[in-house]
């Protein structure tokens, strides 16, 4: 009897009020992070906001109903993830939000990253309905400061665990940034004199390089080659860039910061005087080719609004003879455009602009696919071991610069300045992929014609 009153009393036991506590603490600060801290092992957006978020919304629910708890759980989880998917693109919230209108357009299920996360997302809020029906109204004063100790500390983990990695994330344009573009920088635009035509030439998630020999080795290595200098003067460089493709166009087409609703519903003629509306004036014809869907991001709307004359998207290539290539953004093969953007010129009966976005190399960039990115190692065996990822990318820019340097090297290759330019760095969700490129800064490559073959 003495035996059992000893063993009963050496057993810990937890007041009712801890036990609540710790069934809140379960679910508020372990589930509702837990996947995202998963991820400080190879790097990931800083969280601050949703963790704080989390804990508080979950201290204010405790006493709710369960349903109501699990409703404020299920928008908690979606806030933190479009936060976390914003600071991975480089997007803000709103244009984040805004760009969920055209998810129907793209194909997540051909990402088995995608497949993985929307498993442990699921499976996340369904356990979340069973914990939620544990007791968690803890009232004590001490377990409330707890409760606030926990998320601080939270949030002050999270920060020391990406402090390397400061900059790579959420990079909107400071108000008053000074403005740079490739197109500023090479004096591309001043080239519109009637006499050459005028080719540029947008790269998906083309990054710097930073503090890797084996890509910068490889990044616009095609060029250094005697046919195109006998052609062109060739110099490259870098420029500022700030949140995602589409405000990489901006950049570039309009000349300044900016996003792409700027534009749909203005009419200002200051606003929409852009690098294909100035040219148009100027006498030139003016074409978009991009190698994805007219309606994403509305495109087929506005590049017609800054005086795009003529667009053709992934149907119209495809009808051209463009295969098709997978991925999360399946359309148009990149690598058979340049032949489908010499032909344009070739026929042109007037100087032509001619702007093309480049699609396949967008992330994550898939085996398989059609997007002979599958055996890297005939890139560099260097890049397939160390970043497989990046090593798939530059297969696709190989793809792109050989396509494009057959065509702009034929002797009928008609006189033209051609400026190639990275959008954004490539997004990677992993540290060790992300940080081989400059967070800040975007590579150009400028080909300027040296006069000696007759235009189009």
């Amino acid at each position: 009897m003495d035996i059992a009153i000893e063993a009963s009393a050496a057993k810990p036991r937890f007041s009712p009020d801890f036990t609540r506590f710790m069934n809140w603490a379960l679910v508020w600060i372990v589930l509702a992070n837990i996947p995202f801290m998963a991820m400080w092992m190879v790097g990931a957006p800083p969280r601050a906001i949703p963790i704080a978020l989390a804990g508080l919304i979950g201290l204010i629910v405790k006493r709710m109903p369960r349903a109501v708890q699990w409703f404020a759980f299920v928008g908690v989880m979606v806030y933190s993830l479009l936060s976390f998917v914003s600071g991975l693109f480089s997007l803000t919230l709103d244009s984040l939000v805004y760009s969920l209108q055209f998810f129907a357009e793209i194909k997540p299920s051909n990402s088995i990253e995608y497949i993985a996360a929307a498993v442990v997302m699921l499976g996340i809020l369904i356990g979340s309905w069973f914990l939620l029906k544990r007791d968690m109204n803890f009232s004590k004063p001490l377990h409330i400061l707890l409760g606030g100790a926990l998320i601080f500390g939270l949030v002050g983990a999270d920060a020391a665990v990406g402090e390397g990695m400061r900059g790579h994330y959420f990079r909107p344009a400071p108000v008053g940034a000074a403005f740079e573009s490739a197109i500023s920088k090479t004096g591309f635009a001043a080239r519109a004199d009637g006499n050459r035509h005028l080719v540029l030439i947008m790269v998906e998630s083309l990054g710097l390089p930073k503090d890797n020999q084996a890509m910068s080795d490889k990044l616009f290595a095609y060029y250094n080659d005697s046919a195109i200098k006998a052609r062109y003067d060739v110099s490259q460089g870098s420029s500022l860039y700030y949140n995602s493709t589409t405000a990489g166009e901006m950049r570039e087409l309009c000349g300044r910061w900016g996003d792409y609703y700027e534009l749909l519903e203005t009419d200002d003629p200051e606003l929409l005087n852009c690098l294909p509306a100035q040219l148009a004036a100027k006498g030139y014809a003016t074409e978009a080719v991009h190698s994805f869907k007219g309606p994403f991001f509305k495109r087929a709307t506005w590049y017609p609004k800054i005086g795009f004359q003529k667009r053709e998207f992934a149907a119209d290539l495809e009808k051209r003879g463009a295969e098709w290539c997978g991925g999360v953004f399946a359309g148009a093969c990149d690598r058979q455009v340049p032949q489908m953007l010499a032909e344009n010129l070739k026929r042109a009966k007037q100087p032509t602009f001619q702007y093309w976005l480049t699609l396949n190399t967008h992330l994550p960039v898939p085996t398989e696919q059609n997007l002979d990115a599958d055996n890297c190692e005939k890139v560099s065996a260097e890049l397939a071991r160390d970043y497989p990822m990046i090593c798939r990318q530059f297969s696709i820019f190989d793809d792109i610069d050989k396509a494009l340097i057959a065509e702009i090297t034929a002797s009928d290759f008609p006189e033209a300045d051609i400026l190639l330019v990275g959008d954004h760095m490539p997004p990677f969700f992993d540290r060790h992929h992300r940080s081989q490129f400059d967070p800040e800064r975007v590579p150009w490559l400028y080909l300027k014609a040296k006069g000696s073959q007759p235009k189009g």
